[in-house]
């Protein structure tokens, strides 16, 4: 007998923000590039993610079969830096079955997603989400969520017992970045109301846009690894001005809002001295993602006081890979010399007690052209092209 058809995602507002801003940008000023995307699974699964396929395929067919609701679309429209005619694009647009493929390899699984970039660059965040939830449906779910709980209330206790002691000059703000590879639906649900009814002075926002609108919390997000690296392969930009290109654009868009700007996609120090004073004045702050924090925090500081702009005027966010104790411990080393900002994410949403899965879905080429990130943490690249992998290394001199 086969087993009842439990839809992972109910709303195509579940996904982060900066899928929403991304899709806009592009939308606006490349709207006819092309794009491919991989699934990849960077760690030993339990077991064979293979037999995930057939279900993965149905839970694909039902998200396609999703619209915008006129509710999600006011709320969207709510958000002052989404325009009007992007509203109106959504109100019309359906995911497009034909544009995302599910195949096997031994016992791997391998989804394809290949089409226009504004058509095809929303499924990430979907299959990631999708994914994680079916493969952890194969566990007992009264034990995981019991210990989740456990352990969420420890995070909880060890917040407030922060709360209680003297803090640094700037205030202590954490968000939500765990929807992709969070355990379930439901359990990222509890997860931000708990935190949201708990510890409102420090859980300020999610990226996750569907509970952000739910629990009346802000939405949080720019821009991801993606946007940089599409900019990589447009004709109309030479590779060594990609980044300035990809800011610049950033900004004629949205013209002040959402000002931190994502570092890494060749690392931070290729990323400064392309982020000169103009750019330095014009963005609020910047993201780490990998790396060292505290060696990308200090150059960050270093650079600002290079250009003779006070960082304590300026913002950091760290989002890789921290729990409650490392965002505390860089809270303590920067809080009081710039201002700082926490994406949390697995240690949130999918510390059950049992390993997470790290899967990603990259962009690997856009309008034919290999793109690629060359991360300031090893094993973060993902690119098959050696030879654009060689030349991009050589460009911006990253021989890490």
């Amino acid at each position: 007998m086969s087993q009842p058809f439990i839809p992972v995602i109910t709303s195509l507002l579940e996904t982060d923000l900066y899928k929403f801003t991304m899709w806009q940008a592009m939308l606006h000023r490349h709207p006819a590039a092309q794009a491919r995307y991989e699934f990849l699974c960077r760690n030993d699964a339990e077991y064979p993610l293979a037999e995930l396929a057939p279900e993965v395929e149905r839970q694909l067919d039902h998200l396609c079969s999703l619209s915008f609701s006129q509710d999600e679309l006011d709320y969207l429209a709510s958000l002052r830096y989404i325009k009007s005619d992007f509203i109106d694009y959504l109100s019309l647009f359906r995911y497009q079955r034909r544009f995302i493929k599910v195949q096997t390899e031994g016992s791997a699984l391998r989804i394809i997603t290949e089409g226009p970039q504004v058509h095809v660059m929303g499924f990430e965040i979907f299959v990631l989400a999708i994914v994680n939830e079916l493969y952890f449906r194969h566990y007992d779910a009264t034990t995981l969520v019991e210990e989740g709980r456990r352990r969420l209330k420890h995070k909880i206790d060890h917040l407030k017992q922060f709360g209680a002691t003297p803090q640094e000059d700037f205030s202590f703000d954490i968000s939500d970045f765990g929807l992709r590879r969070r355990y379930s639906a439901a359990w990222h649900d509890e997860v931000i109301e708990t935190l949201a009814r708990q510890v409102p002075e420090f859980f300020k926002g999610t990226s996750n846009v569907h509970l952000a609108r739910k629990h009346n919390l802000v939405p949080i997000g720019t821009m991801a690894h993606e946007y940089f690296q599409s900019f990589q392969a447009f004709g109309s930009v030479r590779l060594r001005d990609f980044q300035k290109a990809a800011l610049e654009d950033w900004v004629q868009e949205y013209r002040g809002d959402l000002g931190i700007a994502l570092t890494d996609t060749i690392g931070m120090k290729a990323f400064l001295r392309d982020f000169d004073l103009y750019f330095a004045k014009l963005f609020d702050g910047l993201r780490h993602d990998s790396g060292d924090p505290f060696e990308w925090g200090e150059l960050a500081i270093d650079h600002y006081k290079k250009l003779r702009i006070d960082p304590t005027t300026k913002r950091l966010v760290f989002s890789d890979g921290l729990t409650v104790d490392s965002a505390i411990e860089l809270y303590r080393y920067f809080g009081s010399r710039i201002q700082v900002g926490f994406g949390i994410g697995t240690s949130l949403t999918n510390d059950m007690g049992v390993q997470a899965l790290n899967i990603v879905m990259k962009l690997v080429s856009c309008n034919g052209a290999s793109t690629a990130k060359l991360s300031d943490s090893p094993g973060k690249t993902m690119c098959d092209d050696e030879t654009f992998i060689a030349y991009l290394r050589q460009v911006f001199d990253h021989y890490q």
